[in-house]
């Protein structure tokens, strides 16, 4: 039973899946964030089951308007529609909680007081700094999966939610919290020698898809979460829940970017 309430609380915690919660899941997914990439790999799957459908679906509609109406580039939009549309059912499953972590960030940079800084993280708005930001960043994950070949998609997209949730791990492990509360207690409760697991569980389920290029993926994805907790560092003095967030979004997009690049080349 504490097995399935554990899973249970990851769900909830990660994405936007009704599979109840209880009152303490965030402590007890702090707790368990050593098990976080499992549950990249669960929303990996669903992304790469997604992709699928909307490639069937896309390319059907495609070649029928361009048989009967006028010639389109099928190949091309079968390929851009369904990494778009990935994209933005990831985005939606997490509940678009990472998604306003990068935002945040972006609205942060070059803003010269700490306090500004912190404040800024917190308002319901969005610079341009921040819109371009979040922009640039997803572009980048969509310009990841449609590079790849359709038979190459699958496993991508699986590694880099995996990676990214990796990410999430190393900079909660680092981090020290810009404030006492909530998220400091998640830091401080997450700091656990048995995180070292979550590197393991992501080689085992990454070596199956990408041989040696997963253990690549593992390397990197530890060199982003300590990028990504210095950067938290200078641009809020601590890692924040919107660190956490726009680290699962940078690193999701630059895996698929890496990934792309090697298997292409």
């Amino acid at each position: 039973m504490k097995t399935i309430k554990t899973f249970r609380d990851l769900l909830a915690f990660l994405t936007i899946i009704p599979v109840g919660k209880t009152d303490d899941f965030v402590i007890t997914s702090a707790e368990a964030i050593f098990l976080f990439p499992l549950i990249g790999g669960f929303i990996g799957l669903l992304g790469t089951l997604y992709f699928q459908g909307c490639r069937l679906v896309v390319t059907y509609f495609l070649e029928l308007f361009n048989s009967t109406i006028f010639s389109i580039p099928v190949e091309f939009l079968g390929q851009f529609f369904p990494a778009v549309m990935t994209l933005a059912f990831l985005l939606v499953l997490t509940g678009l909680q990472h998604f306003d972590g990068l935002v945040d960030l972006g609205n942060a940079i070059g803003v010269r007081n700490l306090k500004d800084r912190r404040a800024l993280a917190h308002a319901w708005v969005v610079t341009y700094k921040g819109g371009l930001l979040a922009i640039f960043v997803e572009l980048l994950a969509v310009l990841g999966i449609f590079l790849l070949d359709a038979s190459l998609v699958f496993g991508a997209i699986i590694a880099s939610e995996i990676a990214a949730k990796l990410g999430m791990v190393t900079i909660s492990w680092l981090g020290k919290p810009t404030h006492t509360g909530l998220g400091s207690i998640f830091l401080e409760t997450a700091k656990s020698k048995r995180n070292i697991i979550a590197y393991l569980l992501a080689i085992l389920m990454l070596y199956p898809f990408l041989g040696l290029i997963g253990v690549w993926v593992v390397f990197i994805t530890i060199l982003l979460g300590f990028f990504m907790e210095r950067v938290g560092q200078f641009v809020f003095g601590g890692v924040s829940g919107d660190m956490i967030g726009a680290t699962n979004e940078i690193v999701r997009s630059i895996i698929l970017i890496f990934i792309a690049s090697v298997l292409i080349l």
